[in-house]
């Protein structure tokens, strides 16, 4: 159930980006959970990998490069997907961040992880 609640609440995020970063679009709802979800697996399973192979890079930026790496997996999520489009690299940079962000926010708001004794 956790599950599913933090997958609608990543796509609201996505959606709630697309009014903050103008190179962003979504079509509608049901494209912002498809790219919500694929964006969550991108993260899963290629970002690991950019990461590894980026490492001395990412060292000497003092980890500045992660923010590209997130870009460049946002921006050709947004290229691979129908419904949801991001026009350039920056606004994938720009437009992760904000993802990140607005997502933690809005998990760490409706989600309620204390156990009550």
């Amino acid at each position: 159930m956790k599950l599913l609640v933090v997958w609608i609440l990543n796509a609201l995020a996505l959606l709630a980006v697309t009014y903050f970063v103008p190179n962003i679009h979504v079509a509608d709802f049901p494209a912002a959970l498809v790219a919500a979800l694929v964006i969550g697996l991108v993260n899963m399973l290629i970002k690991p990998i950019l990461v590894v192979l980026t490492l001395p890079i990412t060292i000497l930026t003092l980890g500045l490069f992660i923010l590209v790496i997130n870009g460049l997996l946002f921006y050709g999520v947004g290229n691979w997907l129908q419904g949801f489009e991001v026009k350039t690299l920056l606004a994938g940079i720009i437009g992760a961040a904000v993802y990140s962000v607005l997502s933690w926010l809005l998990a760490a708001i409706i989600i309620n992880d204390k156990k009550e004794k």
